[in-house]
């Protein structure tokens, strides 16, 4: 071939990415930079949502860096995992999420990496059993939950789930789409600390679900990504149980990033129930991860297995979880506190909540007061520590008195 021949056939080869189309940056990431990037001492990061002390570190727990001294000294190979992973980290995850009850029967699990991880695993299943199954999303919701579901082939459909103007569940609109869903479809809910409202079900509320799940044959997917942060480890748990004791069909997306710290270790689970067809769905699970990842990652899920093993460590750990917690809901009373229009969120769980501002309000926050959220009002509440409340709910208030919504 003459060198013509092959630079035209090089430059040809490009036409496989010619149907690419620019997308946009994450809007996380793109707060996150610009954070950076601003020179003010007196700036404010609630934006990025990973759990930061009064000091405004990430840290590490003590119960984990104990756990990864005893995997260093007694892991005595490197060989690949199975594509269902840490059989033992499963064993021992299991029973934190579900109990020792009916809710815990019948669930086939796997190791995955991170809660998304999970969800997309999860997603790849429903579109394998059903192509193009609908699942059913509440508005708002953790921004990369659509573009998963999309992404694996589902239809998403999307209802009203909670007002930020009155800070509460719009529960009448939940109830009422998914009354309109068609058997086989999926339902996609929050276990806890529900990302970006922080405003969750009460245990009657999750009684209703339960009831319309039933009634409707839907399949719901249950999102268990911040448990031990919102009310307590039990308290987070007990919706997903009230389903759990319910349905012969369900699946739940664990992240152990967030109660264990494992941010960068992408440590999450996977689990099934499927009565009625339970070894082709753990097949089809197993095949559809071998593909997708081959075998999942060891470290994270071999020291979470290490905590749970020893009863010292998880009480250490669970210590270190209460202190967390505790320190989100004493940001949340403080706030709301500061100022009478952020008392709703006293009584919301977890790491964040939802303010009413338009973008040009989010803008103004920003460009005015150095105070740097998402896009859509989401705030973190482990962003803020008793010095910086003060500042945040001063700028708070002079948006409103000064802009539009």
């Amino acid at each position: 071939m003459s060198t013509t021949d092959t630079a035209s056939a090089r430059a040809a080869a490009g036409v496989l990415f010619d149907g690419l189309l620019p997308q946009p940056p994450d809007a996380v990431l793109a707060v996150s930079k610009m954070y950076r990037e601003d020179p003010r001492p007196t700036k404010i990061d609630v934006g990025v949502g990973v759990y930061k002390d009064a000091q405004g570190r990430t840290p590490v727990f003590a119960a984990m860096k104990a756990a990864e001294r005893k995997l260093l000294e007694t892991q005595d190979t490197k060989t690949y995992l199975g594509p269902e992973g840490d059989f033992g980290y499963l064993d021992k995850l299991a029973p934190l999420a579900f109990g020792t009850g009916a809710a815990a029967a019948d669930l086939f699990g796997v190791q995955t990496p991170g809660g998304t991880g999970a969800l997309r695993l999860a997603a790849e299943l429903a579109n394998s059993g059903k192509p193009g199954a609908k699942i059913w999303l509440g508005q708002p919701s953790w921004p990369i939950h659509a573009p998963i579901f999309a992404e694996a082939g589902l239809e998403v459909a999307g209802f009203r789930h909670f007002d930020p103007k009155t800070q509460a569940l719009t529960f009448d609109d939940t109830i009422s789409a998914l009354k309109g869903a068609s058997a086989g479809d999926v339902v996609l809910l929050h276990g806890a600390c529900h990302n970006p409202s922080g405003a969750d079900p009460g245990a009657e509320q999750w009684r209703e679900l339960t009831r319309v799940i039933l009634e409707r044959g839907l399949v719901p997917l249950i999102d268990l990504a911040y448990q031990g942060l919102g009310a307590g480890l039990e308290e987070d748990a007990a919706g997903l149980r009230i389903v759990l004791e319910a349905v012969d069909n369900a699946m739940v997306a664990y992240s152990c990033d967030k109660n264990f710290g494992l941010y960068r270790e992408r440590t999450g689970a996977l689990f099934v129930r499927a009565r009625a067809h339970a070894e082709v769905v753990r097949t089809n699970i197993l095949k559809i991860a071998r593909c997708a990842w081959s075998m999942p990652p060891d470290h994270g899920a071999a020291a979470v297995r290490l905590i749970l093993e020893d009863a010292a460590l998880t009480a250490s750990w669970r210590e270190e979880l209460e202190t967390c917690r505790l320190r989100l809901q004493s940001m949340r009373e403080a706030l709301a506190d500061a100022d009478p229009r952020l008392e709703p969120i006293r009584e919301q769980r977890g790491m964040f909540s939802m303010l009413a501002l338009s973008p040009a309000q989010v803008e103004a926050m920003r460009r005015d007061h150095g105070v740097y959220m998402t896009g859509n009002g989401r705030i973190n509440i482990a962003g803020l520590t008793a010095e910086t409340i003060p500042a945040f709910a001063a700028a708070y208030d002079a948006v409103l008195r000064d802009t539009k919504a």
